[in-house]
């Protein structure tokens, strides 16, 4: 049997090339929008499945969001997305389970 080669590797990425100071901060999803709640104002970003590759731990039902499934990320609005206090209050959830919170209030 003849052997196989690997096809030829590919070279830098644009942002390799360009260097990562200069990469844009882009989300992949929808833009963030802000929610009002009786908890207060919650900012709120969809999350489509392509773009899911971990798994995390829904809040409002302690299940499982497993990678490729669209869903919520949600954190208050007085922290700012990349500080550190916002990462730790960002969590992550069912569209169904979020949208179920928002109508119960909670």
């Amino acid at each position: 049997m003849a052997s196989r080669s690997r096809p030829p590797a590919r070279g830098l990425s644009k942002w390799q090339r360009a260097g990562e100071q200069e990469r844009p901060l882009r989300f992949a999803g929808t833009p963030d929008v802000t929610e009002h709640h009786a908890d207060g104002a919650w900012m709120v970003r969809r999350i489509s499945g392509a773009t899911s590759t971990k798994d995390y731990t829904c809040p409002g039902c302690s299940s499982r969001i497993r990678p490729a499934t669209p869903h919520v990320v949600a954190w208050p609005d007085e922290r700012p997305l990349l500080g550190g206090e916002a990462a730790d209050a960002r969590r992550h959830w069912h569209t169904a389970c979020w949208e179920r919170r928002s109508r119960t209030g909670r």
